[in-house]
């Protein structure tokens, strides 16, 4: 069996579609980072040429993984709230192998793929339990492991709070929306996760996401969550290096 060492890591946002090329072994960048603004309508032709456009600015590279901001069924798309509405029922798999001609492609959902990188390599490495890594941002992401195994494709941040989903009072963009004070925020993010936590049997949160720069401003008034809360490591580079992650995990 031929061992992959490398992979394009491949990050599609609802803002930005970022990518490079990522040691397996070390998860590290081994190239460098490309950017370029996601196309505004994200359908899946003009997502997947911006694609194209970044992949022949980096070193070739064989294999492929992509974090990809939906949901699946056997394959196919069935949610993708942050593009265009065309991606239902579209592979992206498919499209991918097609259009960057690599019959080697691995895809998930974004928030499992940061999950991953947090996992293998950041906060919960070496954790066992039940893990969730909880991404705090224009919405909420969420990815459950247990004993370091990935329940793929949970959408959590969609449950329902205090007769609104949690997006709509927890989510790092809810806090700027509504101008509430860090500790008011932080009593609504408790909520969430002591709920979480309450459903699930969580031994841990990994909080990422734009919030998690600022772990300072609300950690302290988490007071009633019952678990250890701790935020991300692995940063801005998680859903790229968690991309490149789901090649590994599918061999």
């Amino acid at each position: 069996m031929t061992i992959v060492r490398q992979a394009l890591g491949l990050d599609i946002g609802g803002t930005g579609i970022k990518a490079a090329v990522v040691d397996l072994e070390r998860g590290e960048l081994v190239s460098e980072r490309v950017r370029l603004s996601t196309p505004q309508p994200a359908t899946p032709e003009a997502v997947l040429e911006t694609v194209i456009s970044i992949q022949r600015q980096l070193p070739l590279c064989r294999v492929v993984g992509c974090g990809f901001p939906g949901t699946f069924r056997h394959g196919k798309v069935i949610a993708a709230p942050n593009l265009d509405p065309s991606w239902i029922g579209r592979d992206v798999k498919a499209e991918l192998r097609r259009g960057l001609d690599r019959k080697s492609v691995s895809v998930g959902n974004d928030a499992d793929a940061a999950g991953l990188a947090e996992m293998r390599l950041g906060a919960g490495r070496r954790v066992a339990g039940t893990v969730v890594v909880v991404t705090l941002g224009t919405g909420i992401g969420t990815a459950v492991f247990r004993n370091g195994a990935l329940l793929p494709g949970t959408e959590l941040g969609h449950l329902e709070l205090g007769g609104q989903e949690a997006e709509l009072v927890a989510s790092a963009r809810a806090r700027k929306d509504h101008n509430w004070s860090w500790e008011r925020w932080s009593r609504n993010v408790g909520r969430y996760l002591t709920r979480l936590e309450y459903l699930l049997g969580v031994d841990l949160f990994i909080i990422g996401g734009g919030a998690s720069k600022k772990g300072d401003k609300f950690l302290p008034h988490l007071e009633d969550v019952g678990c250890k809360v701790v935020v991300a490591r692995m940063g801005n580079l998680a859903g790229i290096i968690g991309a490149a992650l789901l090649v590994a995990e599918k061999r």
